[in-house]
This record gives C-alpha cells, structure tokens and sequence, in this order.
C-alpha cells in the first residue's frame, strides 16, 4: 500500500523511526522523521513525560506530529525504572543490568507511550509487552532488547530482529494511534 498521509515523528532515535516507518507504512502512513532533541522532563510518571514532550516538540515545529516513549517496568522494583529507564540503562548497561534483574519468575513489562498532537490537543497511546529480563543475547544497538524476553517467547527482542515488529508494544501503541487517525480523518 502507497502511504497516504505523513505524519512527523519526531525523535533522535534513528532505530525507533525505522521501526515506526516499519509499522505504519504498510497502514498508510509515511513517517516523517524529525531528529529534534528534546529536553525530556526526568519522571517515573510516563504520561507526563510524553506530554511535556509532545507539547515542546509542537511548539517547535507547529504541526501535527507524534512523540514517543518506551521503558521497562520491573515488577521486582515496583514499576520501576518506567519513564527514567533510558538513564537506568545507560548507567548500567546489559551486563551489570542483566546481573541486578535477570529472573525466571519476575516479570518486567516493556510499554510503549505515544503522544500525538493534532494541533489542538494530546491524546496518548499505550502498549504493553509482558516478559522477563534474561542475560543478554543479541545484538546489544537497541538498548535493553537484549535483555528482554518477551512472554511466550525463547527470544529477546534483539533476537527476534524485525519480527519484534509483529509482536512489540510500540506496535500496539503505533496501531491504536493509526485508529485513532483513521477514525478522525
């Protein structure tokens, strides 16, 4: 299918728009990537943090355009580390991670928070993976998908490859934002 609208996504992470191009291209949507760095707010409340972002990012560039953000929730640690993982994750990195919280019998969830603003107001999309944090394997470029497993799964994330877009949270929150678009378009 040819992408019938575009949509600014607005990130500077290149792997998070490819996989956001992988996902809506074939629903009809070209993802315009926008390199924008944002001043994220540090918060464990997700939703806050990807409004606060969605906002800035809109009053930067003025049009309709989507944000996102993906963490771990460990159940271990009360939901933590959720909206501050990227900073969790860089001052851990896989091994010292893997070591804190690998198990068999806590789950993590990966969720994905999407804020998309349509130049009048924000609306969130969310998805949720449920697995567990194992040691890594896989290519390490993504961030803790080599540390995560998803439920049901003898795969992490970075295993998996581009299949991890069948079955992601960013999918699950990417298509509830195509619905949404779909229904007010």
């Amino acid at each position: 299918m040819t992408p019938s609208r575009q949509l600014i996504f607005v990130s500077k992470n290149p792997a998070k728009q490819n996989e956001a191009r992988q996902i809506l291209t074939p629903l009809g949507i070209d993802v315009v990537a926008d390199l924008l760095t944002i001043n994220e707010l540090q918060t464990v409340d997700t939703e806050a943090l990807v409004r606060d972002k969605a906002m800035k990012a809109f009053r930067m560039i003025g049009r309709p355009l989507f944000v996102e953000h993906t963490g771990l929730y460990l159940d271990m640690l009360g939901g933590f580390p959720g909206g501050l993982t990227d900073i969790f994750w860089e001052s851990l990195q896989k091994d010292r991670f893997a070591k804190l919280f690998a198990s068999k019998s806590d789950r993590a969830l990966a969720k994905t928070h999407i804020g998309y603003v349509d130049g009048r107001r924000i609306h969130i999309f969310d998805g949720e993976i449920s697995g567990r944090i194992v040691r890594p394997r896989g290519n390490p470029r993504f961030q803790w998908d080599c540390v995560f497993e998803p439920e049901g799964s003898k795969k992490t994330f970075a295993e998996m490859g581009e299949r991890k877009n069948d079955v992601s949270m960013r999918r699950i929150a990417l298509e509830k934002l195509h619905g949404h678009l779909e229904k007010h378009a």
